[in-house]
């Protein structure tokens, strides 16, 4: 179930490329408080909260780990950028610590692949259908499970062409300047200045946008990417569709606050390239005043081209359950991984892998990781893409870490509250925090209605993490035990348990969010992690979407509702310790692992009456869906198949 609405393409936060024919990706939804033009940026995967300095740590908890009341507060990029700064560090801490992780890599290194295609052209792997077969990879006995590929990118080489900035006003898609760019004029280079037009701060004050026109055929890539060496201007681009639709944006994937945009184009057209100040994009790209004001100002240098890009993809044979990871350096800037499909199912330009816990073997400190849990046996495809020169792949495989172990996965579910260490979040440290019970009244519901509720929950758990997952059939061997504080003595502390505590309030804690898990885990490779999922915004006044007295009144079944939403807040942050990304929370299918925003009725499983606890409520599982549009990700995250593995006997 989802509401209607406009679409955009696949947007991320760096590079951003859209696959001819995937399907686009809806906006990010969030506050409905925002300004249109906040809106826009956001609708369009672009943050609007205040910066971090270029890599300092972002203020507030990790957004990538946690389910927040309003997203359009958090810094995406600045922890992106902190996240793979901090990521060869954390790497080669694994390596110390993790003998395994360190033979692995030692494997790799002794492994080396090279890349087939003559040296200096292109066209030879350059997709699934094409890729370069490696034989010799897998976890099976005999094979290699980690491995080097060598090989070089050799995208169209031009020479920009110097172009005179277009005269004011070019705020907006009619009265975009021409680049003129064509087969025999693949680039130009143009020097022009934010707050020059006539609704700058010396004229209407409604933000400056400068508009540009382009042509390009399909499969070329379209290249938007700015220079502020000479002033504080923090820049943001994004490309249009004649009609206004945003397919591609980019905040920071330049040097410091410059910004670098990648699309191919799937389809031979015009398209439309805006260069605006941080947090500025119009809420009408066909109305030059269309701005909220305050964006900042100043000169800067924009190269637009529109030319030929050299992929290489490689295929390695996996069996159901291999975990995957990879890491890239040198030249290439994106990395991808494509199923039996072949699909993409996690395209990165970003290395996020600071985010794994301590005891996961999957690689990163390169300059982009990406990860994927097999679901099917066959051939799957890494693809690298996005620079020019010679890259450098870390590729390995591991079986699932709980294959052949004891005891069996447990998840606890405590909802006593007490002391609880949240400086694992970022929050304060060692704090007590309220117990579960403590919220019932906030719902209208008596304390001594609370074993009646703790049931609910746990159903809508065992639900979501038990019952779709074994009757998923991709598992044969899933074994996953489900605890709680109610019916069961506390395991936290006990060999592969891991705990979710329903309970507390943001000042308790002192952790600004919903829910947060400790790690994004693909492997389930820490088996003794925790979760937060806090009740104060649940149980807020009615009003705000992440409370679920907004969708209370009196043909509610009460306790039926908050059990089935809270079941399914806690599923979702026990998805992300057991390796789930977040997914796009407006696009066509409702999913666990949505992120946060304005459509918490979704998450929630509220039905189309707008009612919950209602006959028409929704089952929201785990599965298909996009990746959230605002973490830097491209491609369908299967969030079932990434967890029913992780979890085996």
């Amino acid at each position: 179930m989802r509401r209607s609405i406009a679409t955009v393409g696949a947007v991320v936060l760096g590079l951003v490329a859209l696959t001819p024919g995937a399907a686009p990706a809806a906006p990010f939804q969030t506050d409905p408080g925002l300004s249109p033009a906040d809106q826009a940026s956001v609708d369009a995967g672009l943050p609007v909260a205040t910066k971090a300095k270029p890599g300092a740590k972002p203020a507030g908890v990790n957004p990538f780990l946690a389910l927040l009341p309003d997203p359009a507060k958090a810094d995406y990029s600045g922890w992106a950028d902190y996240m793979k700064n901090q990521a060869p560090a954390k790497d080669a801490a694994r390596l110390r610590a993790l003998p395994s992780a360190a033979a692995a890599r030692a494997a790799a290194a002794a492994v080396v692949v090279d890349e087939d295609e003559p040296a200096g052209t292109r066209g030879s792997n350059e997709d699934p259908a094409s890729a370069q077969l490696i034989k010799n990879f897998g976890t099976g006995s005999g094979q290699n499970p980690a491995i080097r590929v060598l090989g070089a990118l050799n995208p169209e080489t031009f020479t920009p062409a110097t172009r005179a900035a277009t005269p004011e006003d070019d705020g907006s898609i009619p009265l975009a300047g021409d680049t003129g760019l064509s087969a025999t004029r693949r680039a130009i280079v143009t020097s022009a200045t934010i707050g020059d037009g006539p609704h700058g701060s010396a004229g209407t004050g409604t933000n400056d946008f400068d508009f540009f026109k382009l042509q390009a055929t399909a499969g070329q890539v379209v290249t938007v990417a700015t220079a502020t060496p000479t002033g504080p201007l923090d820049t943001l681009v994004a490309l249009y569709t004649p009609d206004g639709t945003i397919v591609a944006s980019d905040d920071d994937s330049g040097e410091s606050f410059d910004s670098l945009l990648k699309y191919k184009v799937p389809a031979a057209g015009t398209y439309y390239a805006v260069v605006a100040a941080y947090s500025g994009l119009p809420a009408d790209p066909f109305d030059p005043a269309s701005g909220d004001g305050g964006a900042g100002e100043g000169p800067y240098t924009v190269t637009i081209s529109a030319a030929s890009d050299d992929e290489d993809f490689f295929a390695v044979k996996l069996k159901a359950g291999d975990v995957l990871g990879a890491s890239v350096k040198g030249a290439a800037s994106y990395l991808t991984v494509y199923d039996t499909t072949p699909r993409e199912v996690h395209g990165s330009e970003q290395d996020a892998s600071f985010i794994y816990p301590m005891d996961s073997l999957l690689p990163g400190g390169g300059n982009a990781a990406t990860d994927y849990v097999a679901t099917k046996a066959g051939w799957h495809y890494v693809g690298v893409r996005q620079g020019a020169g010679s890259y450098d792949i870390t590729v390995e495989a591991y079986r699932p870490v709980l294959q052949g172990a004891k005891p069996t996965q447990t998840l606890f579910l405590d909802f006593d509250g007490g002391r609880v260490n949240t400086g694992v979040f970022g929050g304060t440290g060692n704090v007590t925090l309220s117990p579960f019970s403590a919220f019932l009244a906030k719902w209208g519901i008596p304390r001594v209605e609370e074993d009646t509720v703790i049931d609910a929950v746990v159903a809508s758990v065992t639900e979501n993490l038990r019952r779709d997952l074994i009757d998923s059939g991709l598992n044969s061997k899933f074994r996953l035990k489900i605890l709680n504080s109610k019916d069961h003595a506390d395991p936290w502390g006990q060999k592969n348990v891991s705990r979710i505590i329903v309970g507390g309030t943001i000042a308790e804690s002192g952790v600004e969010t919903i829910g947060i898990a400790q790690s994004i885990d693909p492997g389930n490779f820490e088996t003794e992690e925790t979760a937060l999922v806090l009740q104060d915004v649940l149980s807020d006044p009615a009003g705000g979407s992440a409370s679920l007295n907004t969708y209370l009144t009196s043909a509610s079944d009460r306790v039926a509702f908050v059990g089935q939403a809270i079941g399914n807040v806690t599923a979702h942050e026990a998805g992300h310790f057991f390796g789930d990304w977040h997914t796009n929370n407006a696009d066509e299918t409702a999913n666990l692992m949505d992120s946060g925003g304005a459509n918490f009725d979704v998450l929630f499983g509220v039905g189309p009456d707008g009612v919950g606890g209602t006959a028409d409520d929704a089952d929201v599982d785990f599965g298909d869906g996009q990746f959230s549009p605002a973490e830097g990700f491209i491609g369908t995250e299967d969030t079932l198949g990434r967890i029913v593995f992780g979890l085996t006997s």
